[in-house]
């Protein structure tokens, strides 16, 4: 994944040296400013086993401000917003790899520095009794789920000693 350019960035943002699951790095750019999911709408997209995007519909596209050639055979974790608490994703990767359906509200990271929240289902794709994908299904959150777990991140970050 590549840095984030300032250019590209709506605002001020705070800058981020941030390094994901698997070692890679890059500068992300983060802003407060939010964008609200558009009511009616469902962002789906799939992945292959290690989360590296397959498939995007139009809605995460327009979301997330990415292309969809940005997004299509890049990591999913591109979106992830650094607010996140690790024990989240660490608690999704553990239960789509037993098979089974995870559920549970993300702040992801839009290609402009701001943010958007979604109340999404990971469903694996399982192919003789192997996990060989993923598919998730966003909807738009509640907003008062949005207040709370916004304040329980945030804890759960400085848990993790990342506050």
């Amino acid at each position: 994944m590549h840095d984030m350019c300032p250019e590209d960035v709506r605002g001020e943002g705070r800058a981020y040296e941030w390094t994901y699951f698997d070692g890679t790095s890059r500068r992300l750019l983060v802003t407060d400013e939010e964008t609200r999911f558009p009511t009616g709408e469902l962002i789906v997209s799939r992945t292959d086993v290690s989360g590296v995007i397959t498939m995007c519909n139009d809605a995460l596209v327009h979301l997330s401000g990415y292309s969809r050639e940005e997004l299509v055979g890049t990591s999913h974790a591109i979106l992830r917003h650094p607010d996140m608490p690790r024990s989240v994703f660490a608690d999704l990767w553990s239960t789509v790899g037993q098979g089974t359906r995870w559920t549970g509200y993300m702040k992801n990271l839009r290609r402009d520095g701001g943010y958007y929240w979604v109340y999404a289902t990971v469903i694996p794709k399982v192919v003789d009794g192997v996990v060989v994908g993923h598919t998730s299904v966003r909807r738009e959150p509640s907003r008062a789920k949005v207040e709370e777990l916004s304040a329980v991140y945030a804890t759960m970050r400085d848990e993790e000693g990342r506050g």
